[in-house]
């Protein structure tokens, strides 16, 4: 008798033993597992197995169902193709964040991915709060125009949707550049100096139009960077005492680390603020403007090359080289258009809070106020990150009440 390959599908409420209790029953019966797959959400479980039956078929389906009846679960068995089928290739991970995720968006994601041609062959979820995220697996698919395709639905649903090679290229170590001002840190450090000449207003309005790709960068500073002509060297530590964190900066940082990854921070700002914040959160490479300083003042200029979006693109290039990277292994986050060369060069460039021109050209965006949010977009969950601080004992935030 030929041999029978089964296809077993077993579902119900799960509990401990159930897989175990299976494969014992049927250990007899001289089965082959083919393949075997197990998902449990919220108490329900879904076990899958394709077995070669040899000449005992019959009996292994009488197993198998005296089985389910024991444990009350429900099984199906139907005559398998084998494991031959040729796998697809296309693979893409495709992460979609929302806070809330509605049912609405999650359909038109879905919808966009069957039109392209693509199949979704797996889907779970990486975090529930601070908001929910999820991951499809996708086979079939030409990445950089899904990537297109799935932006519009992203613009019109209000999620933040990356796309990315799936495979190999989603593992092993990378480098991870960020922007400091408004990225890595909530304030613009360039304003609150400004703020001790009296001239707060007039730089932010610059500093804004030169984020929104107005003026030309390296001008721009030159202008704001004048205003400080004359103050003590003194004002940079009051600076950065009053400096803020974004919320999930020092998690974003601290798991990127233990992951093995290679950190930098890139910065149009100054030098004497950056190296302060990256040696704090232990980052790898800190590149910044320096300030002129005469007799204890601050001149009005800065020393060297402006770090300009040349300069920060120049600088990941650099980063990469120095970690035996490939740019295909990093990633870049900015917010502001001095950014957009930094996460053209990378391969995988995020906007964060961005500015519309940087949105627009960006692969991808993050627009909830974590930082942390952008380990989802890695494929990294929210129980790896709590587990990895539980196991160091570093504290985290407890989860937000969820009304029913």
């Amino acid at each position: 008798m030929t041999a029978q390959t089964l296809l077993v599908t077993i579902s119900g409420e799960d509990r401990p033993g159930v897989t175990s209790t299976f494969f014992d029953a049927i250990a007899d019966v001289g089965a082959e597992v083919l393949d075997l797959e197990q998902v449990v959400v919220r108490g329900h479980l879904t076990l899958a197995m394709l077995l070669v039956s040899g000449e005992a078929e019959s009996r292994l389906r009488e197993v198998l169902l005296a089985v389910g009846a024991e444990l009350d679960l429900k099984v199906k068995i139907k005559k398998g193709t084998g494991d031959t089928r040729r796998k697809r290739s296309g693979r893409a991970a495709v992460v979609v964040l929302g806070a809330p995720l509605r049912a609405s968006g999650v359909a038109a994601v879905t919808a966009r991915i069957a039109s392209h041609g693509a199949n979704i062959d797996r889907i779970r979820r990486l975090s529930r709060y601070p908001v929910t995220t999820v991951e499809l697996d996708v086979s079939g698919a030409d990445v950089d125009r899904l990537r297109r395709e799935l932006a519009l639905e992203s613009s019109v649903h209000g999620l933040d949707i990356a796309v990315a090679a799936g495979g190999l290229a989603r593992r092993g170590r990378r480098l991870v550049v960020m922007d400091v001002d408004s990225t890595l840190i909530q304030d613009e450090v360039i304003e609150l100096l400004a703020e001790h000449a009296g001239r707060q207003a007039e730089v932010a309005a610059v500093t804004e139009a030169a984020m929104r790709g107005e003026l030309d960068f390296a001008a721009s500073l030159r202008q704001r960077v004048a205003a400080l002509e004359g103050l003590p060297v003194s004002v940079l530590d009051e600076v950065r005492a009053r400096i803020q964190f974004t919320p999930g900066a020092r998690t974003l940082v601290r798991t990127l680390k233990r992951l093995g990854f290679t950190v930098a921070v890139v910065s149009g700002g100054f030098i004497e603020i950056v190296e302060d914040i990256a040696r704090e959160l232990d980052i790898d490479h800190a590149h910044a403007n320096r300030l002129e300083v005469r007799d204890g003042l601050l001149t009005g200029r800065v020393v060297g090359d402006i770090v300009d979006r040349a300069g920060k693109a120049q600088a990941l290039r650099r980063f990469a080289a120095e970690a035996g990277l490939p740019l295909s292994r990093t990633v870049a986050i900015g917010d502001g258009a001095n950014d957009l060369d930094m996460l053209e060069a990378a391969g995988l460039g995020v906007a964060f809070n961005a500015k519309p021109v940087v949105r627009e050209q960006a692969d991808t965006a993050v627009n909830v106020p974590y930082l942390d949010a952008v380990l989802y977009l890695l494929g990294i969950t929210r129980e790896e990150i709590e587990e990895a601080d539980e196991a160091d004992g570093t504290p985290t935030p407890a989860p937000p009440v969820v009304h029913p």
